[in-house]
């Protein structure tokens, strides 16, 4: 880490309040889910019992599907549902979008542990459509579609275009799926619940620990027998852990705590995301946010961008970000996904923020 990463990492970490998230990662997470949990209440065992159970059974009806099935981590789930259909159809074959998390951050595990091809759809730079889809000349057993894509600021493709993806994809018997680790913050945009959107898909992964803010792990939902061989899948791949309620009890009760605020994360976005386009050398993308995240880019390198921001937190004593990332010659950017904390800062420390950025980086 360079010195003046280092410095934003350490000036962020001494801020009184933060721009994005819900709380730091630390052990008062668990513990304030299990506040209120029965002691009594027994542990589930490679996979079985109430507690687990319970959750997976109130998750399917959620997302509208016959099962769920509860795992440790999305990148298990994920490459779990893409082998369930590609071994259907009998074609390892799979598409979606070029920075989709299976492509850039799983070190090739679809393609090392279950032999499954990749056919990537649209340009790197731009949302996954039904132009894209309908365009598709390769043959595939299933589509994952992000929503929203994260690397490229959270954009979301209209709701129209997935109507038109689900149905494209039904009369070819293309099995589509959702990597929904950020689904529930989708939904206000989509006006939709997620039942309604769920129906689009034949399989859901969500995240319990992103924007609802759980310690780790992932639900993965389709109907029965898709929720019956997950489990194979789950046991094969080692994911049936003799316990798994520290994850499964957290995640509940994060889910419960934040399943309706993503409305309200999503208005404090845009707004965010208004007065950040008002300052010199800085604009989001997307220029209007579409969920409770986007990017924000600056007009100057990494390391000059590192070094500003952390005057501007020192400054200010508003944790803007930890971390900035190069984005080609001269420019740089960082992302914000906002939670619980940006509701508490108080409006003299923001105002005295965007004073500060407003006056853009001085020579």
């Amino acid at each position: 880490m360079s010195e003046s990463a280092a410095k934003l990492r350490e000036a962020f970490k001494q801020s009184a309040y933060r721009l994005a998230g819900h709380s730091e990662r630390t052990v008062q997470v668990l513990k304030e889910a299990f506040r209120d949990v029965d002691g009594e209440l027994e542990s589930d065992m490679y996979g079985s019992g109430e507690a687990i159970e319970r959750f997976e059974a109130k998750m399917a009806a959620f997302l509208g599907k016959e099962a769920a099935v509860f795992f440790p981590s999305g990148t298990m789930a994920q490459q779990i549902a893409l082998r369930i259909w590609c071994d259907r159809k009998g074609l390892k074959r799979v598409a979606y979008h070029p920075l989709s998390h299976l492509e850039i951050h799983e070190e090739d595990g679809l393609k090392k542990l279950h032999g499954i091809e990749a056919v990537l759809l649209s340009d790197r730079d731009r949302v996954l459509g039904a132009a894209d889809v309908l365009d598709m000349r390769e043959e595939v057993s299933s589509i994952l579609l992000e929503l929203p894509q994260r690397e490229i600021g959270g954009q979301l493709p209209s709701y129209e275009e997935l109507e038109t993806i689900s149905s494209h994809c039904k009369e070819r018997g293309i099995k589509l799926h959702l990597d929904g680790a950020r689904l529930l913050e989708s939904l206000p945009y989509y006006g939709r619940t997620a039942e309604e959107a769920c129906r689009l898909f034949d399989s859901v992964y969500l995240s319990v620990y992103k924007g609802i803010g759980g310690i780790a792990g992932a639900v993965l939902a389709g109907d029965a027998s898709f929720g019956a061989e997950a489990k194979v899948w789950k046991r094969r791949h080692g994911g049936d852990l003799i316990s798994l309620y520290p994850y499964v009890l957290s995640a509940d009760y994060y889910f419960e705590r934040r399943k309706d605020s993503m409305g309200r994360y999503y208005e404090g976005a845009v707004r965010l995301a208004e007065r950040f386009n008002r300052c010199p050398g800085m604009s989001t993308r997307p220029e209007t946010p579409v969920t409770n995240m986007f990017h924000v880019h600056l007009s100057m390198p990494k390391e000059a961008a590192e070094s500003w921001l952390t005057d501007v937190i020192r400054g200010t004593g508003v944790g803007v970000t930890h971390y900035v990332r190069a984005a080609g010659e001269n420019r740089s950017y960082f992302e914000l996904a906002v939670g619980d904390r940006y509701g508490a800062i108080p409006t003299a420390a923001l105002d005295r923020l965007f004073e500060r950025l407003g006056e853009g980086k001085r020579a």
